[in-house]
């Protein structure tokens, strides 16, 4: 019961200080646009956007979500568990709703939890499935910003400038995939049982069962690693993800302006919706509003003419698009599944011990 209690309490905590971090991160954006940006002139670029290229962005983007399922789909499989790409389209969706508004992207522990409860998968295979989608998603998206910035390299645009500290922590985010990945291939290909040491050492003492949850997540995550058909399938899968999220940005740019080349256009929109996500990993708003839009603009309008209300109306549309497709299609799934936020609240996701694989 005490533990509950305590439970509750860093739920609520970790609540305040994402509701208190978007809020910052908010009023900041807003009185460093005001100061910078004129609101009317975002507001004009937002209105007179074209409806034909949005609504051919939505129609992209919404169609990335069954591949965001079937990918998932695919990533299980290789754990050892098939369950419906229909059924994790769904889950992928609810998730994706439930990180919107449950803080530090707790809303990942809602997918663990419909595999649990809905497919019954343990929650260490579940929490190793999502790490593995998150390592591929940052990975694609380090594929994508440096063929966008070798294009426009080779186009003669400068890329830096007063965008340099966001496309720099973009860059290290990126490095940092880069070298989990490596290490994570690295150790599956190695001989040495590390989970049979782990457990091993911990074995009769208070800590054994964590360890035995460590060991099993490892475990699932090393298998992954060590296929190599399936690091391609899931690597092919994720650009595919990502190709089309970065489509719709590239539509969602041309239709607030046609002041650029079409290849312009894609070059820039690649990098600025790369760079973008790249700065949501950082947890300091809820869904990464606000820091989104900044790292956006700030790339639009050093690599290219674009002013700074057109490029600050471009973020804030195809944000507020993807988020808007996200939250109606969370929605249709949540009723789909009959998921509340009650229901979720009653289970939550505890490490469990199974047999080990690492």
């Amino acid at each position: 019961m005490e533990s509950s209690a305590e439970g509750d309490a860093s739920y609520l905590t970790q609540r305040r200080l994402s509701l208190l971090g978007t809020i910052l991160v908010v009023v900041v954006g807003v009185v460093v646009a005001s100061r910078t940006v004129d609101g009317d002139r975002v507001v004009d670029a937002v209105r007179l956007t074209d409806p034909r290229l949005l609504a051919a962005a939505v129609g992209v983007y919404a169609a990335s979500w069954p591949l965001r399922g079937h990918r998932y789909d695919r990533i299980l499989g290789v754990m050892g568990r098939r369950c419906g790409r229909r059924f994790l389209t769904a889950a992928v969706f609810v998730s994706q709703l439930a990180n919107l508004v449950v803080p530090a992207r707790a809303g990942d522990g809602v997918r663990a939890y419909l595999l649990k409860t809905r497919r019954d998968v343990a929650y260490t295979t579940g929490l190793a499935s999502l790490t593995v989608e998150r390592l591929f998603d940052l990975l694609a998206l380090a594929c994508f910003g440096a063929v966008a910035t070798g294009w426009l390299v080779l186009d003669g645009q400068t890329v830096g400038g007063e965008s340099s500290p966001t496309i720099l922590g973009a860059g290290i985010v990126a490095a940092c995939a880069i070298c989990a990945a490596v290490v994570l291939v690295a150790l599956a290909r190695s001989r040495r049982d590390f989970g049979a040491w782990l457990e091993s050492r911990a074995e009769g003492s208070a800590v054994a069962p964590v360890v035995d949850a460590v060991v099993n997540f490892g475990g699932d995550v090393r298998v992954v690693a060590a296929d190599p058909r399936a690091i391609g399938r899931i690597g092919v899968g994720s650009l595919a993800v990502w190709a089309l999220d970065v489509l719709t940005a590239v539509l969602v740019l041309r239709a607030v302006t046609d002041a650029l080349s079409p290849s312009t256009t894609a070059a820039i929109g690649t990098l600025a919706v790369t760079v973008g996500n790249l700065a949501k990993v950082l947890p300091l708003s809820q869904g990464g509003i606000g820091l989104y839009e900044a790292a956006f603009t700030a790339v639009v309008v050093a690599v290219s003419p674009v002013a700074a209300a057109t490029a600050l109306a471009a973020a804030i549309v195809d944000h507020a698009l993807k988020n808007g497709v996200t939250v109606l299609g969370g929605a249709a799934s949540a009723l789909a599944l009959n998921v509340s936020p009650t229901t979720v609240s009653e289970e939550p996701p505890q490490p469990e011990a199974e047999s080990s694989n690492l």
